[in-house]
């Protein structure tokens, strides 16, 4: 009777330990690298998902820099793209921010949160250059810039530009065009002569500034 009862003992702690074990959720390896890319104020958080998982949703949630509350980045629960607008909600260029994403396998399974770096729209952003578009006439090179248009929105009052005429022997002359004129004409030019541009989008009051864009080269009448 004792023998039986131990062995009873047993088998229930067994069924016991089984049932422990198989409640417990499996721990998804988080999302790696996740980090801002900000291009024109546009703030998009990115992030490489874990190894050897398919069918994956990420949850993406941000707060300010110092304050203790993270919130919910609307459009960015249960997504399965692996990357997600912040623009939004990190518009401020007046503060810092920071981002976390974490990975889930329905039916329980998930991740640890994946925290980016401390990002700042003001200084971490890169400005792209205007395009430019000549036209040639009788007197000289009428050269319009067109900014991309979310850098507009954002900056319209404190965009500043800079051309580069380029002539054949590769000697530069800059001209600057202030905030709010995007058109500049360029005369007393050699005729029959060709010369190449290019145009530099510049913020002074954040001392940033973009790379010059692709040449662009035209021949005088």
């Amino acid at each position: 009777m004792a023998i039986t009862r131990l062995l009873l003992r047993a088998v229930l702690l067994g069924n016991l330990r089984v049932c422990v074990t198989a409640q417990v959720p499996v721990r998804l390896a988080p999302p790696t690298q996740v980090k801002f890319h900000s291009v024109d104020y546009k703030n998009i958080l990115q992030w490489t998902p874990p190894t050897n998982t398919t069918s994956l949703q990420y949850y993406v949630q941000w707060k300010i820099y110092g304050e203790p509350q993270w919130l919910d980045v609307d459009g960015c629960t249960g997504i399965q793209k692996h990357q997600c607008d912040l623009s939004s909600v990190t518009s401020d260029l007046r503060e810092w921010y920071y981002a976390r994403v974490h990975a889930s396998s329905l039916p329980s399974s998930k991740s640890a949160w994946a925290l980016s770096p401390r990002f700042s729209p003001r200084w971490d952003t890169q400005i792209s250059p205007p395009v430019l578009k000549l036209n040639v006439t009788e007197k000289g090179i009428m050269v319009r810039v067109k900014p991309p248009r979310m850098l507009v929105k954002k900056m319209h009052n404190s965009l500043h530009y800079k051309i580069y005429l380029i002539d054949s022997s590769g000697e530069e002359v800059v001209f600057n065009i202030d905030c709010c004129l995007n058109k500049l004409m360029l005369n007393n030019l050699n005729h029959k002569a060709k010369y190449c541009l290019q145009a530099q989008t510049v913020i002074p009051l954040q001392a940033k500034s973009s790379t010059r864009n692709s040449k662009k080269c035209v021949t005088t009448l």
